[in-house]
């Protein structure tokens, strides 16, 4: 009983205020870690400042990537299991380092590798893809998930309720670059002020925008400042897919997928504010577009251990 307890309490870290999960996916040399931040204050009151008006509110608590997701853990999930994924060449853009973010790829493509790491740990893909050509704009066959299906939510007919790991939607995705854990709002990730446009580092009040297209993004850790949530580049770098439809109703497969966050190359502050955000086709892919992954958090080490002392107490109790 003691050993099992100490794995419990490992499998979350606390770094400078913050809560980090880390989940291992792959095998051997393929093997790679995402780190994800916690995001809690459950059912805080939404922003009415930034676009879309009324943004952020989110009724639980959930995990969010600390960094965008990197080239090499696509290019190590494609050699694990063939997955097919292409990504931007940026060789005339600051070079194809592995630990810069993974761009080029389009919203079904961000989909595909999201649901890679929901079944290779046994849960319900995210993301309901039939493999069958479904137009131009849908090659390979993405669908709604519908009433009757396992995880079907009318809410959110995009994403499986019983997925763990998603793309995160836009108030998931509002509230862990714009909120705080006091419940305040900012127009900036962690300030109320423009950042410092820099070409990389994690300095304090800086962000990876305002750069040369020949500079290219920063690496995935030295994307600037972090966010109030503490997750690193949700200002500049590169434009993130939300999971979310741009008009917010996600009932219908071809309609266009807002991004936010801004990129490298972008001058106007605008871009990387609260009031930024952009829309393109799911299976459009640019340069300067990337993700990062959201998840639902499995319950924690302290619950678990006052379930466990429950249970134990009951058995003395029996005995």
């Amino acid at each position: 009983m003691v050993r099992l307890l100490a794995v419990l309490v490992l499998a979350g870290a606390t770094v400078n205020g913050q809560t980090i999960t880390t989940q291992t996916f792959g095998s051997g040399a393929n093997q790679f870690s995402i780190d994800f931040v916690e995001i809690g204050n459950t059912n805080n009151q939404p922003d009415s400042n930034g676009s879309p008006n009324m943004a952020g509110s989110v009724g639980y608590i959930f995990n969010l990537g600390k960094f965008e997701i990197s080239r090499q853990i696509l290019e190590k999930a494609n050699a694990e299991t063939g997955l097919g994924i292409s990504l931007a060449d940026l060789s005339n853009f600051g070079g194809n380092n592995p630990d810069r973010p993974a761009s080029g790829v389009s919203w079904f493509t961000a989909a595909r590798f999201v649901n890679y790491l929901n079944t290779t740990q046994g849960f319900s893909p995210a993301y309901n893809f039939t493999g069958s050509y479904a137009g131009p704009r849908n090659p390979a066959g993405f669908s709604l998930w519908a009433e009757g299906q396992n995880g079907f939510n009318p809410n959110n007919q995009y994403r499986n309720s019983q997925a763990k790991f998603f793309l995160p939607s836009t108030d998931e995705w509002y509230k862990g670059a714009y909120g705080v854990s006091s419940g305040l709002w900012y127009a900036y990730p962690s300030s109320g002020q423009p950042p410092r446009p820099v070409f990389s580092g994690t300095e304090v009040g800086t962000a990876v925008y305002g750069q040369t297209t020949e500079t290219g993004p920063a690496d995935v850790n030295q994307a600037g400042d972090v966010s109030g949530w503490g997750a690193m580049g949700m200002a500049g770098n590169v434009w993130e897919w939300t999971e979310s439809a741009f008009d917010g109703e996600n009932n219908s497969p071809q309609e266009k997928r807002e991004y936010r966050g801004g990129a490298w190359n972008f001058l106007g502050e605008s871009y990387i504010s609260n009031a930024g955000r952009l829309a393109s086709d799911p299976d459009g892919s640019q340069i300067v577009l990337g993700f990062r992954v959201a998840m639902i958090p499995e319950p924690s080490s302290l619950s678990l251990l006052l379930a466990g002392g429950a249970v134990l107490m009951a058995g003395r109790r029996r005995k």
